[in-house]
């Protein structure tokens, strides 16, 4: 039963990781990486617990953090494409003013609270029948509907990417898109649409931390995690499907460094469990010796004018 509670945390940490990653890889695939990544994750995990505390609504709460992501993405984004403002720089800016932002925003609302504020984290929804397979059941079906609808938008963003008019524009867009300019479409407006969608998908994987799993919001709630949710889209290859293999792999060293930590084992240091995910982070990254890297990733598109 040790290893059946195991990979169901496993399926659990990889929720937001695989959300973080597929909405990095569109991003990428356009040429617009979001550096961005972490500060969203903790505006989606403040936005996430104040919806959902506020109002006594879980879909409020992933709402909000959604709407919270897309405004920090709009900044993002009109920065970096429409001012042709260096990336890594406009997103190292953002994680330092979302961090400030969000602190002050909760002590605004709710002062500095004797007790951590809590809400009830989004229940567990057993499919019937599959929930009772032993040990894989209980790890992939009798999870919450965040991690189900991570499961699912996994696929479908396969599928969008490789299969369809619109994926096509966005791969091009990061490859050639002088090209996508001589069709008549514009580039900025794809980069720009995609990153808003991206950036409300890293509100929603930050709001796992809060209100999928934590039930609270501390500033120091997500920890990193979306620079390995960057990681994996390297990772992955920037395919939606890579990064699903990638996702659950760093989620079982992040639930594996949590059982270790909750179960009294005392002859591995507490500092270096809670590092085993960005250890294997760094490790995974030197091991991997080829990327398909979209061809002017973080390069601004400057239209040439005739």
């Amino acid at each position: 039963m040790i290893w059946a509670g195991l990979l169901a945390r496993a399926v659990q940490m990889s929720t937001p990781l695989m959300i973080g990653s597929l909405a990095e890889i569109y991003a990428e695939r356009t040429g617009v990486m979001i550096i961005a990544i972490e500060g969203i994750f903790l505006l989606g995990a403040w936005g996430g617990f104040v919806g959902a505390y506020l109002s006594g609504s879980m879909v409020i709460g992933i709402l909000l953090a959604m709407a919270v992501g897309v405004m920090a993405g709009t900044v993002y984004g009109v920065v970096t494409i429409k001012l042709k403002q260096h990336q890594i720089v406009t997103g190292t800016a953002i994680n330092i003013f979302a961090a400030g932002l969000a602190l002050y925003l909760y002590r605004v609302l709710f002062g500095v609270p004797l007790l951590p504020l809590t809400v009830e984290p989004l229940k567990s929804i057993p499919i019937p029948v599959l929930s009772g397979i032993p040990v894989v059941g209980k790890a992939f079906f009798e999870q919450n509907i965040l991690t189900y609808l991570a499961f699912l938008l996994m696929p479908a963003g396969f599928w969008l990417l490789f299969r369809t008019p619109l994926g096509l524009t966005i791969r091009s867009t990061g490859e050639n898109p002088e090209a996508v300019d001589s069709a008549g479409i514009n580039v900025e407006k794809v980069r720009f649409l995609t990153v808003l969608f991206a950036s409300a998908l890293d509100g929603m994987a930050g709001a796992f931390y809060s209100i999928g799993f934590l039930g609270l919001y501390t500033n120091d709630i997500i920890g990193g995690r979306g620079w390995i949710a960057f990681a994996i889209c390297f990772l992955g290859n920037w395919n939606p499907l890579g990064a699903l293999l990638g996702a659950l792999v760093f989620g079982f060293a992040d639930a594996a460094s949590i059982v270790i930590q909750t179960s009294g084992f005392r002859l591995i240091p507490n500092e270096f469990l809670i590092a085993i995910p960005y250890i294997l982070t760094i490790v995974a990254t030197i091991a991997r010796k080829q990327f398909n890297v979209p061809a002017v990733l973080g390069i601004p598109y400057i239209k040439e004018r005739k």
